[in-house]
């Protein structure tokens, strides 16, 4: 089975083109209330098999690589896509709470307004097939889902050490135009993780799953025709 991640205030509407061109593979549809990245993480392998193949977007890539802190052996390939392992930066936690600040006085729909549009390459910010159910997603998540999954993104812990010691095959992508999580980010990802492939997909901002579905999924066949012991 292929298990997918979705990131901050999305759910498992933002893989319909991969659900779709996969028959074995399930979207996570958000993480309920948890507000740690461990706990989400343990929210997916309580109802996840034996062995899996894992996929994480933004912040789903991060509860992907807490999953592999907390149980390796149960992943037979992993994909980190349009993620991090940085810890905080400058002026990150000013920026979240902007955003937490805009939705608490103003309302879901001015933070999404805010949030989603850099979020996807400038291309495909008048694409109404990608923006309107993008935010028709966010705005399902809510005022509360939102603040608990940025205390679990401000707590998080060091991820880079893992990354030599990952040892299935991995699929590292990212999109072109992604100002959030940039090729650069990616590259370093990739040179850490010995087995592991790099997709730049050409023209497609953060949320490549919508913006590119045909290139993203056949990256994610090529990674899942990569052999694997079990």
């Amino acid at each position: 089975m292929l298990i997918l991640l979705p990131g901050l205030i999305c759910d498992a509407s933002i893989y319909a083109p991969q659900t779709a061109a996969f028959s074995d593979s399930r979207a996570i549809d958000g993480y309920g209330m948890r507000d740690t990245l461990e706990g989400m993480a343990q929210y997916v392998l309580e109802s996840a098999p034996e062995k899996f193949d894992l996929l994480g977007h933004s912040m789903g890539g991060r509860i992907a690589l807490e999953i592999i802190r907390a149980a390796p052996e149960r992943v037979r390939r992993l994909a980190l896509v349009s993620t991090g392992i940085h810890p905080l930066k400058p002026g990150e936690v000013r920026n979240r709470f902007e955003l937490r600040r805009v939705g608490r006085e103003q309302g879901m729909e001015a933070l999404v307004d805010s949030w989603l549009p850099p979020m996807v390459a400038p291309a495909h910010r008048q694409d109404a097939a990608i923006m309107e159910p993008l935010q028709a997603m966010c705005m399902r998540a809510g005022l509360k889902v939102f603040d608990a999954q940025i205390d679990a993104l401000l707590a998080r812990g060091e991820v880079k050490s893992l990354l030599p010691d990952i040892t299935c095959p991995t699929l590292v992508m990212t999109g072109s135009e992604d100002a959030w999580s940039p090729p650069a980010q990616h590259e370093e990802i990739a040179e850490a993780i010995p087995n592991s492939e790099l997709v730049i997909v050409e023209g497609a901002g953060h949320m490549i799953q919508l913006e590119a579905p045909k290139a993203v999924n056949e990256a994610i066949a090529r990674w899942l025709a990569q052999p694997v012991t079990d």
